[in-house]
């Protein structure tokens, strides 16, 4: 369970470390540096766990495929995240992304026919959707470009979840690092040209610095090792209660470390789509009580 504390502390902070680089990095060029700094760091581990050849061999067998993915899982989201954040709280941003396990399965019944929902998981789906809505809100802190900020984290949850199905038909053909290696490239060659077209025109301070570090190597380089080795260790099923635990770690550094505004919204907006993912994803499932047999006569 300590595996699960630390994926929730780190990717908890990642927001807080996306809030305070953005202050002086464009969205792109902070992911770019991310991807860049995190996609070394794994490549290192794999070059002193396997060596260099047999890496290089089981990302080139993956092709074309996993470089995709990683626009996918990682370009695409993790800029739309960043530039949300220029709108909204970090706090907001990690509820929102939150809902990312309701398109999971949504996405399951297109590509899945015999996935069905009905009933509790129907209601769940709806229960977050409603959520988001909360969060949003008619007349959202930010205003409008607030609500836009919201949605922008919403559609990378959704992006995350197609990243999500398709890394899982990829994993079973190499393993969870390789993967994460090969995929990080992949979105750091999309990233290249608009990061380095939006550069800084001056260095920037050492606390938006220290934070694209810190966004690299806890959270993504060593974060992702951690995650692999509890899929590894105690299946996906445990790695899911991280959704439920990542949005109160964020809203804590958000409060306590950026000064953020705890609202009303923001509490409500968690409990419904947390409250939804459950229930959709079936984690929540009630009880039928059975029929008591009639005494025989």
């Amino acid at each position: 369970m300590i595996y699960i504390g630390l994926l929730a502390a780190f990717w908890g902070a990642s927001y807080m470390f996306i809030k305070v680089a953005g202050r002086a990095f464009e969205p792109t060029t902070m992911i770019m540096l991310r991807l860049l700094l995190a996609s070394f760091l794994i490549l290192v581990v794999l070059a002193l766990q396997r060596g260099p050849t047999a890496t290089v061999k089981e990302m080139r067998a993956l092709g074309w495929e996993a470089f995709a993915l990683g626009v996918v899982n990682g370009a695409i989201p993790f800029t739309l995240i960043a530039w949300g954040e220029r709108h909204i709280d970090s706090g907001v941003a990690a509820i929102a992304n939150a809902s990312m396990p309701i398109f999971v399965v949504l996405l399951a019944i297109r590509f899945k026919p015999s996935e069905t929902v009905h009933g509790l998981r129907l209601v769940g789906f709806l229960v977050g959707l409603v959520g988001v809505g909360v969060l949003a809100g008619v007349h959202p802190q930010g205003g409008w470009w607030g609500a836009a900020g919201t949605l922008a984290v919403v559609v990378a949850s959704v992006s995350y979840a197609v990243g999500g199905l398709w890394g899982q038909r990829l994993i079973a053909r190499t393993s969870g690092l390789v993967l994460s290696a090969s995929s990080m490239l992949g979105g750091l060659l999309v990233l290249i040209p608009f990061g380095l077209w939006q550069l800084p025109s001056e260095v920037p301070g050492w606390k938006a610095t220290g934070s694209v570090v810190a966004l690299a190597v806890i959270g993504t380089a060593l974060a992702q090792i951690i995650l692999y080795r509890v899929l590894r260790s105690d299946g996906a099923a445990r790695v899911s209660l991280v959704t439920y635990l990542l949005p109160a770690t964020a809203l804590i550094y958000g409060v306590l470390l950026l000064g953020e505004p705890l609202t009303w919204e923001e509490l409500a907006g968690m409990a419904l789509i947390l409250g939804g993912v459950a229930l959709g994803s079936g984690a929540v499932r009630f009880s039928r009580r059975e029929p008591v047999a009639a005494p025989s006569p």
